[in-house]
Order: C-alpha cells, then structure tokens, then sequence
C-alpha cells in the first residue's frame, strides 16, 4: 500500500483531525484513510435529491403545479386585522420592574 505524505498542514486543523480520531477511538492515519474513501472511492451511492426531475416537467404539468400552488401566493388580509386593544395590555409611563 502506497504511503502520503502531508507538508503545510496548519496547527488548527491537525489538532481538529487528532480530537475527532479520539472522539471516535481510531489512529489519525485511519481516520484520514476512512476519510478520503468516503469522499474520493467509487460507490454505487443513490442520491436523492431532485436533480433528475430539473428541467423534466413538460408545459401542461408546470402550469398544473403553478394552479396548485397559486392559493398559498394568496393574503387573507382577515388575517392581519388588527387585534382589540382589550386582548392586549400595554404600559404607559410609569416605574419599570428591575429583572430579578
């Protein structure tokens, strides 16, 4: 097996990659070799994002959608009228309680 070497590491991230390596009970050499499979092997990995379906709608489905989102674009301005003040106190003037 092939060995590597790393020059210009900076004392910040060396001692980051030895606490996480404690943290998880393995030798730096592990965890770095644990890390660059994990990134860089192949793997038959599936993502599930939604990049397959950018762009794959045809006309008549985006309008469907948009139709079917439009009533969330809607304000129901019944929603924002203003609350009677009896709902609420309020103080005017006056000596403010000190925060104990």
């Amino acid at each position: 097996m092939p060995n590597l070497s790393l020059r210009g590491l900076d004392a910040t991230t060396l001692a980051r990659i030895r606490s996480l390596a404690r943290r998880r009970r393995v030798s730096v050499n592990r965890l770095i070799v644990e890390t660059l499979r994990r990134q860089y092997a192949p793997s038959d990995q599936a993502f599930d994002d939604l990049d397959a379906l950018a762009g794959v709608w045809s006309k008549a489905q985006a309008q469907a959608f948009d139709a079917a989102v439009a009533p969330f674009a809607e304000i129901d301005a019944a929603l924002w009228v203003a609350e009677p003040k009896a709902l609420y106190r309020t103080r005017t003037g006056g000596k403010r309680r000190a925060h104990r």
